[in-house]
């Protein structure tokens, strides 16, 4: 590293589009921690997303309506050793900065992410949490919304986030895998439930995994955004 991970400055990169019910609640938990600066990617919101992040003083940049595209805008924004990709619906936990700092400091990890919460109360939901965590713990597979983090210098080695149209956070995971290992941290996020309750719990889940075989079999990016588009906007 170039630099002691203790001393570390954390830059937390939040892409949004339309968040303004959700980013003073996101910008909240990242407060008050040490050494740590906020950057939002607005997507071209048209609601008072960059209102409301102004007005909490954290820095405001813009780019094109790619969650991937955004991520890696806010990355090359970010001056500091430690980058922390947080989505606007997820809410960080309370010490999140000291225990990243401490994870990257195990030998051999590269990366790493938090368990994972989700903010309701139905029975299926917790289930869908216990896929999920095992699934990061065994296999090293977290995703986006679990908070991922990792060095500035590791980042841009793999690359960054590859710019497909969905399933960024999947590949830069397969990305970083062959280069070092994954630390989960126990302590959770945790993340709006809203995707699982517009469609049901059953229907989303089965979703994800078809379009993770379908990735896996080489279907184009493209196709499956169409897929997942199409079905996001046919609840009633």
């Amino acid at each position: 590293m170039s630099q002691n991970i203790d001393a570390a400055k954390i830059y937390i990169i939040i892409p949004t589009l339309n968040e303004a019910g959700n980013i003073k609640e996101a910008i909240a938990t990242t407060q008050p921690n040490t050494n740590i600066e906020v950057i939002i990617v607005d997507g071209g919101s048209k609601d008072d997303t960059i209102e409301i992040a102004k007005s909490l003083n954290v820095k405001v940049i813009s780019s094109s309506p790619s969650r991937a595209v955004q991520m890696n805008t806010g990355a090359i924004a970010a001056t500091g050793e430690i980058l922390l990709f947080l989505h606007a619906d997820t809410r960080l936990p309370i010490g999140f900065d000291e225990m990243i700092r401490t994870a990257l400091q195990q030998p051999g990890i590269v990366a790493g992410a938090f368990k994972l919460r989700i903010d309701a109360s139905l029975l299926s939901l917790r289930w869908v949490e216990l896929g999920v965590n095992l699934r990061s713990h065994f296999c090293q597979m977290p995703y986006g919304d679990q908070a991922i983090f990792l060095t500035k210098e590791v980042f841009q080695q793999i690359g960054g986030f590859p710019e497909l149209p969905i399933m960024e956070d999947f590949e830069l995971i397969r990305r970083l895998k062959p280069i070092g290992r994954i630390v989960i941290i126990p302590t959770p996020v945790l993340t709006s439930a809203r995707r699982w309750l517009q469609k049901g719990v059953f229907k989303t889940t089965l979703l994800n995994q078809i379009v993770i075989i379908a990735y896996l079999l080489g279907v184009s990016p493209e196709r499956i955004r169409s897929w997942y588009r199409r079905e996001k906007f046919k609840r009633i």
